[in-house]
């Protein structure tokens, strides 16, 4: 079967809702509305929002836990409704904070049990099961009942599982949620090398220096809509997201003072003396600045550079001060 990617188009959720408890009217909530994806093999793709923007249950619909009220998903050509057991078979999801082992059980029991599930080979699964608790760092605790886990190793056991038929497609919603620094880190690299290993995945997070870390392609929806797409760089330069420089100098005489108006820094007094001259702009302007500064005559005793954020980025899309939608590539 050809890895022609996942492929969402014009998809809709509703789910009912009663205004007033109980007994009141019954209306309708869009979770989404009228989303289209493309999730490539070998790409590893950013999905991102504020909370309640839709993520969630996109990505839930794209796991055929949901079902959408209208529109397609398809996966490898395959339709996630008509076929959606074959697509069960070529994906997995991970989420953070939602509980996806079952706690009575060991935490090898647990694979085992996945891994029947998916088919996998049993001579295949006792390998690929040591291999993935040795992965997440889980070999001591295998054979321990998951309810004595910590929410950390539960959670490491959780990325265990989601690995456990080999996917073509994995759904990650925010996958390093509860984890240490280090597992979190050594997940990364597990997802990018699956990427570089021709595994398509789509990951949702509230840690952008995650998202800019992995992503080659980010889509950014609000209320269910899209917003955005293109890469990290791209969005920050679309919506004039700004990298700020400040340079601390014990003194401005004129010829710095110049120098600051030219590059269009504003200045404040620091303290214990002297001024910080700040400039914000789309470009590394650091070391211009600086070195206008010093050939002016003037002294720096401080250089403190803040790239631009895709948080900005974002925040721009969603308050409205960039008018979207914005597709860039």
């Amino acid at each position: 079967m050809p890895d022609t990617g996942i492929e969402v188009r014009d998809l809709h959720k509703e789910f009912p809702v009663r205004d007033r408890g109980l007994f009141g009217p019954r209306t309708t909530k869009t979770a989404v509305n009228g989303l289209d994806l493309d999730i490539p093999a070998g790409r590893i793709t950013g999905l991102l929002g504020l909370n309640g923007a839709g993520k969630t249950t996109t990505i839930k619909i794209l796991a055929t836990l949901l079902r959408p009220t209208s529109g397609t998903v398809r996966v490898d050509d395959l339709d996630s409704v008509a076929d959606a057991r074959a697509v069960r078979r070529r994906i997995n999801l991970i989420a953070g904070g939602e509980r996806m082992v079952y706690t009575r059980m060991t935490g090898r029991e647990n694979l085992w049990y996945f891994g029947q599930l998916y088919d996998v080979p049993k001579r295949e699964l006792r390998a690929r099961i040591d291999e993935l608790l040795s992965l997440v760092g889980l070999t001591q605790a295998a054979d321990t009942m998951v309810e004595r886990y910590s929410r950390g190793m539960t959670q490491r056991l959780a990325i265990a599982r989601g690995l456990i038929n080999d996917p073509a497609y994995l759904l990650l919603d925010e996958p390093t949620l509860g984890l240490d620094a280090p597992i979190a880190r050594d997940l990364r690299r597990v997802v990018a090398r699956l990427a570089a290993e021709g595994t398509g995945v789509l990951l949702t997070s509230h840690y952008l220096a995650e998202v800019e870390e992995l992503c080659a392609h980010v889509y950014v929806i609000a209320d269910g809509r899209h917003l955005a797409a293109g890469s990290p760089a791209e969005l920050k330069t679309a919506t004039g997201s700004l990298g700020t420089v400040r340079v601390t100098v014990p003194q401005v005489p004129p010829a710095v003072a110049e120098v600051a108006t030219r590059f269009g820094a504003t200045r404040t007094p620091a303290d214990g003396g002297g001024e910080i001259l700040t400039l914000r702009s789309p470009d590394h302007m650091a070391g211009p600045l600086a070195a206008a500064i010093v050939g002016a005559g003037g002294a720096i005793t401080a250089l403190e550079i803040k790239e631009a954020s895709l948080e900005d980025a974002i925040l721009a899309l969603t308050d409205g001060t960039v008018p979207g939608p914005v597709v860039l590539a």
